[in-house]
């Protein structure tokens, strides 16, 4: 072996150095701090950072105290982020003064500040801390959020990444803290910052204490290093002077009782207190006073600066933590101060865990003498513990161990982990080994190793650390063995420098990068504690520092890089990628020794000083490897040839950094063994004789009779041999899977053919001879070395090296042609991509299912290093979170689902090789075109198809600009209807304004027009009067018209959180034309109606609330920023309160705020509020919404509590509160209550006397949405019969005794009115009713249905209110909700008989009252109306529009005839209302025009009846229409028809402020049952709405078969649990299915995200809105006769199908003809067809597989292959047409397509490639030469060619061992010869060309010719 690697191996280089300055403190000097601001003026600026101390103590350098400057401190780490490009960046965080700066910078990208803190004290200490946030499901796993802790005197302040802020006040003074995996532990530890700080709990190990757990209470323990990975930590005993490793876990529940089970309080005298606990807990230290010790007992240290004993004092004085804990979760600043006693809380139940003995600890009292009882408080339970893995064995005294002042964790390159600590006193490093046991969370600590060292640093990137040895040189290790000294340019060697100068520099020195500053050195910000440091010796060392850079210290160590307190330096490690695999599958087979020979040598010669370039890094590796294998390099001809290749001089460079003149005799050595003095001496030696590796006269037969050229058999490799040629074998069939890689497999190939030769691997080098013919033929004759059998003996041949060669091409070709093939050997974690294709393969080509998952041992057998043999391998991929075994998934959707969760990119299918890719581009290529809508965005990207990327990556509809109709800029932005998106109106209705229509319908900001007729007779004042009363009258409308406003405008808008939001103003002002004069209604002519507004404000501010989209970012800050100043405006921030509920954005409301709102007495604030909470917290059982709502309800507050003055409406709002909260929940107690409160009598006083009404209403409406839809499931209520006592409020009867704990308040009759003992129907009968309707809802249970019906007698009819009539007619019909119909007869059939009979019938019995009958008739036909509104809300169903639409003329013309005075006009316009609204309902999102018409004519009419109630229904109406502007529908849930039923309730306000049936605010609750269902269709590449053809199918049901429907994009979809499945249809766009049989989860996504449906255009394809009928496509000319036409495609015309630069750029440069171009007019004609293909076929990434296979024959045809890759490319690519697999897909018919080549092309190219490898056979000379390859005669070198090669490949044929084997010679018939064909597997195309070789007979040719 060479000599020359041992000398040259001493020293490796590090790159060049930097000086390095922490960012932090350049940022900095820019903060105008006031100690910055005097600093400035007193020093020069490259020093600034050093003090912060009073200007007045700054005079000069000297007079800096080292106190001061270690003020200044910084961590460097490695961070990386998945949302930046850049993957890898370094951070810092730097602390200096009041500020802490946090910055970022990477390779790419200089270093800039992330976030910069400024606090109140001075820092004392900033870390990273990670902390966990709990999910609210218990089986989510913890989200960790990075945060920066900055450690104050006082309090922690908490900073997250997300920008959320905690302050943590401390209860003592801390010295230290430090961060581990559960978050930071002090000895006491804080999970979370809003958690209380919590003690810490210790299992020690040992023989007797194994089963204690107790507090950490020594006040020797010290911690000094954590760790999160492993959860570990290490501590010191100051005492014994010895170190403990300990796991740091989440405490047990066992040991958690254990700890707090000693509670019990025993009087112990002051005195007789352990020594022990008092110095722990009650330390009186000041800051300066141990600046050596940071962490004394616990990480978090009571360091108390009081004058008194700290025994003697009081706990009484003072908060207990968890108040404090509370108080800082309300992030008040104020509450930092330290406080002493919790110490005291701590004690109380500690027992001592010293060895003084066992004794409790009280809170001391202020006496000494007295001793008292503590009073009773819960201790503070422990949150983690921390249980004994290892400690240092106790040493004598002498040589006892100090304090480490450095631990960190390290790898070797073997991975074995160490935890390194520095004992700086006796300057050595302790490595100990640990390793993790089968139980993850247990460590086993293994060896001990002990070395001398100054300093250390881990380097992790590279599995190593540097070390300083006391004599100044630095040393690499990885892990416990060395590796070599490093050279770092610019630095004085060790042996140079003087030993007694280094023994002076006891202070850690820094030179400053600063040229003109280079005087002044620096303090290192971390003063050794074991050094006492001097004034004077900052000046007394600084000549010698100048002249002599030396390293003192090291730290900061990120990734490679490292810090040396000097400047900064870094150990890089550039490796070529074949190198780097091939080190990596060395490691892989070797034993552990072995490997790290290997590496350790191979480390030292790639990084000596000055060592190689990238390019001849190869060159190295292969002497290095083939040395240590026992081959002597330096006589092997072609390894030999290597040397002439290594650079010049290395030494020079680095000469150059020398500061020293005198040289030394090792100089001389190191020169003479350098690669250069070589390459001289070989130049003298060789003088002329040519050494080209070709030419076998310089190292032939000479050498080869050499006994010098024998393999070592004492070479530490040597016995590896087979194992390492294996695995390097497999690593080239891996590089032969990577186009970008293949130029190592040529590499790597000259090495595997020497081992192959001297392994007698002939097959193998038949194998490397087929793959580069010309190449491997030139190492032919030089190398052949014959070994003597001991020497054979020796290797360890392992068993999975068999005589015959795996080729992974060969596998997939066998897979092709339907062979059974053999599990494919792979190296785990080195051939990554063989496992990959390998089980592609398996999966598509094979075609089974469980490739991936169960059956992977079927196709892969994984090498194992231990046993050196195949193992069948288990390997999980991510794909359990993939949607997989669906049953009808095909295996192209298992492939690229699969593929994804791998992590293959189309990235990475580029590089592999065009025919092992082509299946897998097929697999693409079918998903494409039939996709599933919800897979992942990554599964969408490898698919190709952007729609769906984008669909999967969430983005929602950019909103459009407003369209001004005719009105101006400022009142656009003043109506509230700016911000629906017209690009979307404009599609969904492009035939008409409608919307602007409704708009101008809607708007309230603008004044009104008042016309009224100026008779001659009527005065001025009279004129002015009646004006004024005209506007009076439509103001009622003004005032109504926001609650359809608010319906109009639905989640429309993304507030801009800096501003507010904007609310329309109410105006209630008109102008009389002609002149325009204003009218206004304060002028006092005429009585205005005290509070007239402030209803109408409150629904303003509902509607302007409303608009905010529920995904929009809203915070608690934001909702009060919006209060406004003024108290009129009190009444719209209520409303907007309440809306903030309804889109759920109320929940984020600060509790303080709802609180301090309430306070305020404002009634419709509290309203407001009251109905939003509910809203937002819709059937959740809030317990803190309950208490809220509890308050206001006097039923629900005890018997003995006092009596609140809640407002009448306030209660009101707080019952359906109620009802809200616990929607659908059955509870029982809120049941009973609410039962009873429908029936609450007037009480004494006069309360509960005004609006009963509405209060029972809302009880009723509140048990119906409590009970919702239970029916006679009512678990736990059967004995309050709620149905039956509900029936008797609907029905009316014996009041009965009021139960409960409310019987005493009700037990005095009211004074003022007298209801007797019988249930008052008109108050109670319509709560109950609704309350029976939800309760049975849908239930179809007749028998409740039944007391809901009609009366049939004149007698009963009346007895009952007409309109109560119409709410049992509507109960009814929801009840029995299967049996509404949508015609005019069901309708119909719900009016009794006798009404039937007598309406219309001239002659009527005079028994008879036409009046009640007629008010009955009309009441309950629309109760049937509004069930069938109900029944099909939001369907815009045809026949339940027509019937409602038939009634509402009906009910308008008898408004207009004279029957109107019969029922009564006020009657007659409530059921148009009605029945307008059920109208509405059907058509809600729609935009009906009839509807609108309606509308608009009800709009208009002002005077006689119509009252605000009416105009409040006409509105509401309309808003629904229109809901959200087209975007959203109404649902038919349960949860949806509650709401609807309290919002559409039919008893409306006759004027602004009437509640008395009524709360006006439930009017908004219809909110709740919207439900966006609008489908918008989203160009992916315009981003603009557009219209797509879709395909709906219903499922089927009892009503109607399956069906499909076709609609046109932009679409209102039906509701989704009738769908089956929705299909964007082509031929315009790609088509996609969205299945909704596997749930509607997606599609509801998507709806809820704008409804934004992405769809991609087809190439040459035009919009609908641009060519309806799609003539003008550019592929409409061309679909008969598509052949004819290519030749005419002009390559201009691209741009036209595709935008890809891709593609135009090759039409561009490849397609069009130039002047050069001219003689190569095919080539432009097979591009420019080549193109077409790709374009119209949408596959552009073919483009390059065309161009690579007809190169690939051009190259065949020229004779040139060198290498056969593309011929086996081609091979596949054949192989995969003629597939068993493709041609089924063929046979099944026109669903299934073929390949992705054209089926012109592929039979031209195999043409052209037969006939040249037949013209080849053809030739005389190589017919012998084949038939001596077949018969197995050796060949001489110039026999074999390259075109021999090809054919072999091309054709299938077996190496020349197997074909001689098989005895083909002896065949004579052709039958027979294709038996023996087969079985070695050669096709029936080369027994064609192959049968006249062997058989010789012409009666062959016969039998070829008639094939």
């Amino acid at each position: 072996m060479s000599n020359v690697y041992e000398e040259r191996a001493t020293m490796i280089a590090a790159v060049e150095l930097q000086s390095f300055v922490p960012f932090g403190r350049e940022h900095c000097k820019n903060h105008p701090n006031a100690v910055n601001l005097q600093l400035r003026q007193l020093q020069p600026a490259s020093d600034l950072w050093s003090s912060d101390g009073a200007a007045g103590l700054v005079g000069s350098l000297q007079e800096v105290t080292l106190q001061e400057r270690e003020r200044e401190c910084w961590l460097l780490s490695k961070g990386s982020s998945a949302d930046s490009d850049e993957v890898e960046y370094e951070e810092e965080l730097y602390a200096a003064g009041n500020m802490v700066i946090w910055s970022r910078g990477s390779t790419s990208q200089a270093s800039h500040v992330y976030k910069a803190f400024t606090v109140d004290s001075p820092v004392q200490q900033a870390l990273w801390c990670n902390f966990g946030i709990p999910q609210k499901n218990k089986d989510e796993k913890e989200i960790m959020e990075q945060t920066v802790c900055i450690v104050q005197s006082s309090c922690v302040n908490v900073h997250s990444s997300t920008g959320k802020d905690f302050i943590s006040p401390l209860p003592f003074q801390v010295s230290k803290l430090w961060p581990t995996k559960f978050a930071t532990p002090f000895i006491f530890s804080m999970l979370h910052p809003l958690d209380e700080i919590a003690p810490l709990v210790c299992r020690p190990t040992g023989l007797f204490e194994a089963a204690r757990v107790q507090y950490v209470s020594d006040s020797t323990m010290k911690i000094i290093f954590s760790s999160c990975e492993p959860s570990i930590v290490m501590t010191y005993d100051t005492v014994q002077g010895v170190h403990s490793v300990w796991a740091l876990r989440k405490v047990t529940p066992e040991e958690q009782s254990t700890v707090l089970k000693c509670t019990e309080q025993v009087a112990t005298p002051q005195g007789l207190l352990p020594p022990s606990f008092l110095t722990t807990h009650l330390r009186n230290v000041s800051r300066m006073d141990s600046p050596g010790s940071p962490f004394h007992c616990h990480a978090m240290q009571n360091q108390n600066r009081m004058t008194s004993s700290p025994g003697l004092h009081s706990r009484t004085h003072s908060p207990s933590i968890s108040s404090m804990a509370a108080l800082s979760r309300s992030h008040s600043p104020g509450m930092a101060a330290p406080s002493f006693q919790v110490a005291a809380r701590f004690n109380m139940s500690y027992h001592s865990s010293s060895p003084r003995g066992h004794s409790f600890l009280h809170s001391p009292n202020s006496t000494a003498s007295e001793s008292v009882l503590v009073p009773e408080m819960e201790p503070i339970g422990p949150d983690l513990c921390i249980e004994q893995l290892w400690s240092e064995t106790a040493s004598s005294h002498k040589e006892m161990s100090c304090q480490a002042s450095k631990v960190f964790i390290t790898s070797d390159l073997c991975e074995n982990k160490y935890l390194c600590f520095l004992v700086e006193s006796h300057q050595h490093l302790r490595c100990l080994k640990f390793i993790e046991s089968n139980d993850s969370s247990q460590l086993i600590f293994a060896s001990v190793a002990t070395f001398p060292a100054k300093d250390a640093a881990p380097l992790q990137d590279i599995d190593a650390m540097l070390v300083l040895e006391a004599n100044g040189s630095l040393v690499l290790y990885t892990g416990v063995t060395r590796v070599s000294k490093v050279f770092v340019p610019g630095l004085l060697s060790p042996p140079f420098s003087l030993s007694n100068n280094i023994a002076q520099l006891s202070t850690p020195m820094e030179s400053v990068s600063t040229p003109a500053k280079a005087s002044m050195p620096s303090p290192l910000s971390e003063p050794r504690g074991s050094t006492k440091h001097h004034e004077t010796s900052w000046l007394d060392d600084y000549t010698f520092q100048q002249s002599v850079p030396y390293i003192q210290a090291l730290r900061d160590p990120v990734s490679r890089r490292v810090t040396l307190v000097v400047s900064r330096y870094a150990l890089l490690l550039p490796c070529v990628f074949v190198v780097r695999k091939c080190l990596q599958a060395v490691r892989f087979i070797l034993p552990k020794e072995t490997a790290m020979k290997v590496l350790v040598k191979w480390y030292n010669i790639y990084n000596a000083p000055g060592g190689p370039s990238a390019h001849l890094e190869w060159n190295l590796f292969v002497t290095c490897f083939m040395t240590l294998m026992g081959y002597n390099t330096e006589r092997l001809g072609w390894t030999r040839n290597l040397h002439f290749e290594v650079p010049l001089s290395p030494v020079i460079a680095p000469k150059k950094a020398r500061q020293s003149d005198t040289g030394s005799d090792e100089d001389w050595d190191y020169m003479r063994c350098s690669d250069y003095h070589r390459q001289v001496v070989f130049r003298h030696v060789c003088g002329a004789v040519s050494l080209d590796s070709a030419d076998s006269s310089g190292c032939g037969e000479p050498l080869a009779s050499t006994p010098a050229l024998r393999l070592d058999p004492s070479a530490p490799l040597f016995p590896h041999l087979p194992a390492l040629f294996y695995v390097l074998h497999l690593l080239y069939e891996e590089l032969k899977l990577d186009e970008l890689q293949r130029s190592g497999g040529r590499l790597l190939v000259g090495l595997l053919q020497q081992l192959a030769r001297d392994l007698q691997l002939e097959e193998y080098i038949d194998l490397y001879w087929r793959d580069y013919p010309s190449f491997i033929t030139t190492f032919k004759e030089s190398c052949i070395i014959d070994h003597g059998k001991t020497q054979m003996e020796q290797m360890l041949r392992p068993s999975f090296l068999r005589a015959e060669p795996t080729c992974v091409f060969s596998w997939f070709s066998g897979c092709l042609r339907g062979d059974v093939v053999a599990p494919f050997p792979y190296l785990p974690g080195i051939c990554e991509r063989t496992k990959l294709l390998v089980l592609s393969y398996a999966l598509y080509i094979v075609g089974d299912d469980n490739a991936t998952s169960v059956d992977v041992s079927k196709y892969l057998a994984k090498l194992s290093a231990v046993n050196s043999t195949h193992n069948a391998i288990c390997f999980s991929s991510r794909q359990g979170s993939m949607k997989s075994d669906a049953p009808n998934e095909s295996l192209a959707e298992k492939l690229v689902v699969w593929l994804t969760s791998a992590g293959f990119t189309l990235k990475d299918l580029e590089s592999v090789p065009f025919g092992v890719a082509l299946p897998i581009r097929d697999a693409i290529y079918q998903c494409r075109e039939h996709p599933c809508s919800d897979w992942s965005e990554e599964v969408c990207l490898l698919i190709g198809r952007q729609d769906l990327t984008k669909q999967a990556h969430k983005v929602t509809l950019a909103k459009g600009k407003p369209v001004s109709v005719t009105t101006t800029e400022a009142d656009e932005e003043e109506d509230g209807m700016t911000d629906l998106n017209q690009d979307l109106i404009g599609l969904i209705w492009s035939q008409d304004l409608r919307v602007q229509e409704a708009r101008r319908l809607l708007q309230s900001s603008r004044p009104v027009r008042v016309s009224v007729v100026h008779l001659p007779e009527v005065s001025d004042h009279e004129y002015i009067e009646e004006k004024e009363n005209k506007l009076l009258q439509l103001c009622q409308r003004t005032m109504a018209l926001p609650v359809g406003r608010g319906l109009f405008t639905l989640f429309s808008y993304h507030p801009v959180p800096t501003e507010p939001l904007p609310v329309p103003k109410l105006n209630l002002t008109g102008r009389a034309p002609p002149q325009n004069t204003m009218v206004d209604l304060n002028s006092g002519n005429i009585d205005v109606p005290p509070n007239m507004t402030s209803w109408s404000s409150f629904h303003n501010g509902v509607a302007a609330g409303l608009k905010i989209a529920p995904a929009s970012q809203v915070d608690s800050a934001w909702i009060a920023y919006n209060k406004p100043k003024s108290p009129e405006l009190a009444n719209e921030y209520a409303g907007f309160l309440m809306a903030l509920g309804l889109n759920g954005h109320l929940t984020k409301l600060a509790t303080l705020n709802i609180h301090d709102y309430l306070t305020k007495g404002h009634e419709m604030t509290s309203i407001g509020l009251l109905l939003g909470v509910s809203a937002a917290k819709l059937s959740t059982m809030d317990m803190s919404i309950t208490r809220l709502l509890s308050i206001h309800i006097p039923a629900l507050l005890p018997p003995t509590s006092t009596e609140l003055d809640v407002p009448h409406n306030v209660q009101v709002a707080a019952v359906v509160g109620i009802g809200l909260v616990y929607q659908g929940t059955g509870h029982r107690h809120n049941a009973e209550v609410l039962l009873a409160e429908i029936g609450r009598p007037p009480g004494p006083e006069m309360e509960y006397c005004t609006d009963r009404e509405s209060y029972s209403l809302a009880a009723g409406l509140a048990l119906g949405m409590v009970c919702l839809g239970h029916g006679s499931n009512l678990i736990g209520m059967t004995d309050l019969n709620v149905p039956e006592q509900l029936y008797q409020y609907m029905v009316g009867g014996h009041r009965r005794t009021h139960a409960g704990i409310n019987r005493e308040k009700h037990k005095s009759p009211s004074y003022q009115i007298k209801e007797g003992d019988t249930i008052n129907v008109d108050v109670t009968c319509p709560g109950a009713t609704l309350a029976l309707a939800m309760i049975y809802l849908k239930t179809n249970n007749r028998s409740i249905a039944d007391w809901l019906k009609a009366p049939d007698t004149m007698f009963l009819l009346d007895f009952i209110k007409p309109e109560f009539l119409l709410l049992r007619t509507l109960a009814r019909c929801i009840i029995m909700w299967d049996e509404i119909l949508p015609n005019s007869e069901w309708v119909s059939s719900n009016v009794p008989q006798i009404i039937q009979e007598n309406i219309g019938n001239p002659v009527v019995s005079e028994d008879l009252n036409m009046e009640t009958l007629a008010q009955a008739h009309d009441y309950i036909t629309a109760g049937a109306c509004m069930a069938v509104g109900f029944r099909f809300a939001g369907s815009a169903n045809s026949d339940a529009f027509d019937c409602l639409y038939k009634f509402a003329r009906g009910f308008m013309q008898s408004l207009t005839s004279a029957n109107a005075t019969v029922t009564g006009h006020y009657n007659l316009q409530t059921c148009l209302s009605m029945v307008l609204l059920a109208v509405s309902m059907v058509m809600a999102g729609s935009g009906n025009l009839k509807v609108l018409q309606l509308c608009r004519f009800l709009h208009k009419r002002t005077s006689g009846e119509m009252n605000y109630g009416f105009h409040m229904a006409h509105h509401m109406a309309l808003g629904l229409l229109f809901l959200g502007g087209g975007r959203y529908t109404l649902s038919t849930t349960n949860s949806a028809i509650a709401a609807l039923l309290c919002a559409l309730y039919p008893h409306f306000p006759a004027h602004s402020t009437d509640n008395r049936y009524h709360l006006q605010a439930l009017r908004h609750l219809g909110v709740l049952a919207a439900e966006p269902r609008l489908l918008v269709p989203v160009d992916v590449d315009t981003l603009k709405p557009c219209y797509a053809l879709l395909d709906i199918t219903y499922k089927e049901t009892q009503w109607y078969e399956e069906t499909t429907v076709e609609l046109m994009a932009p679409t209102m979809l039906p509701e989704l649990q009738l769908l089956k499945k929705i299909k964007v249809k082509g031929p315009r766009y790609w088509e996609l299915s969205i299945d909704l049989s596997k749930g509607t989860q997606h599609l509801q996504s998507i709806l809820s995200k704008d409804g934004v449906l992405y769809v991609k255009l087809r190439a040459g394809q035009l919009p609908y809105k641009d060519d309806p009928r799609g003539w003008k496509s550019l592929l409409a000319p061309n679909v008969n006769n598509r052949n004819s036409e290519v030749r005419t495609f002009k390559p201009e015309a691209i741009s036209t199908f595709t935008s890809d630069a891709a593609l135009v750029s090759f039409a561009e440069y490849f397609c069009k003809a130039s002047e050069s171009m001219k003689h190569k007019q095919d080539t432009l004609a097979v591009f420019s067809t080549i193109l077409y293909e790709c374009v119209t076929q949408e596959n552009p990434e073919m483009l390059p597989t065309y161009i690579a296979v007809d190169q690939a024959v051009q190259a065949l045809e020229e004779t040139e292959m060198c290498e056969t890759f593309a011929l086996w490319q081609m091979r596949l690519v054949l192989e995969l047409c003629e597939s068993r697999a493709l041609q089924q897909r063929l046979r099944d018919g026109p669903l299934g397509r073929g390949l992705l080549l054209s089926s012109e092309f592929l039979p031209v190219m195999k043409n052209s490639a037969d006939g040249t490898l037949d013209g080849w056979l053809s030739v005389g000379q190589d017919v012998h030469v084949l038939t001596a390859y077949m018969s197995g005669q050796p060949l001489t070198e110039d026999m074999l060619s390259n075109m021999l090669a090809c054919f072999l490949v091309y054709h299938s044929i077996p190496c020349h061992k197997k074909m001689f084997s098989t005895h083909l010679e002896g065949s004579t018939s052709f039958p027979e010869l294709l038996l023996k064909f087969s079985q070695l597997g050669i096709p029936v195309r080369a027994l064609l060309r192959l049968g006249p070789l062997i058989l010789g007979t012409a009666l062959f040719r016969t039998g070829q010719q008639a094939c």
